[in-house]
């Protein structure tokens, strides 16, 4: 019955989704191309906002824990668990204070209104996976941003979505990188729950009724922590916190 209900208000939601990509690329344009960085970075953080209140359309709500546990004016390195694209608009919104960018694909930087728009100029690093010369220096640049800036960067280090909300093991490349060129940063994990199920019938329909939880961790400041064991700490709390 709820796969027959999601038809209906999944062509709503996804009409919905794609006008706001529309409305914002313009935007976006011009707060970057007239009035600089800050007016951008607004313009990218209230498309979020129109898209995480878009999925209200399906019944979504958003459950975020330990808001209290975000530094302030430090640069961080936001490691999360991967489940959906529902990650991403979150993240966005409800952390728009800490400026966060993006560890991405290279192949989402074209041809997606708005998204492609932002990981451009935005600060993120679009990354080749199967070029590492590529790559690297992509992500070092993206560091020494955020460390000289106090942003923030978000990486799944599990490298690709979830389906069912297991975890995969973490990839360690891209967190070595930031650890090594984000000297002052702190890791800051989180635990994303239930965003698999947005996508549980595969790309069309979407589930509905889908309650978002976000648990975001006690902070871990690099220079207190060889990597090895910020890393495993990083990994052990997200992955404990998982609900299957």
């Amino acid at each position: 019955m709820e796969k027959i209900l999601s038809y209906p208000l999944s062509i709503l939601y996804t009409l919905v989704f794609f006008i706001w990509l529309l409305i914002f690329h313009p935007i976006q344009w011009v707060c970057f191309n007239l009035f600089g960085y800050n007016a951008h970075r607004l313009s990218v953080a209230y498309l979020n906002f129109c898209l995480v209140r878009t999925a209200h359309l399906l019944g979504t709500t958003y459950h975020i824990k330990g808001m209290e546990n975000v530094p302030e004016n430090k640069p961080l390195i936001i490691v999360a668990n991967h489940q959906s694209l529902h990650d991403i608009t979150t993240i966005i919104w409800f952390l728009r204070k800490v400026h966060p960018k993006f560890i991405s694909k290279i192949e989402l930087g074209k041809g997606i209104p708005s998204v492609s728009y932002n990981l451009r100029h935005g600060g993120s690093a679009l990354i080749d996976r199967k070029d590492p010369k590529q790559a690297l220096p992509e992500i070092k640049k993206v560091a020494e941003l955020v460390n000289n800036n106090n942003y923030s960067v978000v990486i799944f280090p599990e490298g690709t979505r979830s389906k069912t909300g297991t975890p995969k093991p973490f990839a360690v490349n891209g967190l070595k990188m930031l650890y090594k060129f984000a000297p002052d940063a702190y890791f800051l994990p989180i635990t994303i729950n239930n965003s698999w199920k947005m996508t549980k019938f595969g790309t069309f329909p979407l589930g509905l009724g889908t309650r978002l939880e976000f648990t975001i961790h006690k902070p871990m400041k690099i220079s207190e922590h060889p990597f090895e064991e910020i890393l495993e700490k990083t990994e052990t709390i997200i992955t404990k916190h998982i609900k299957i």
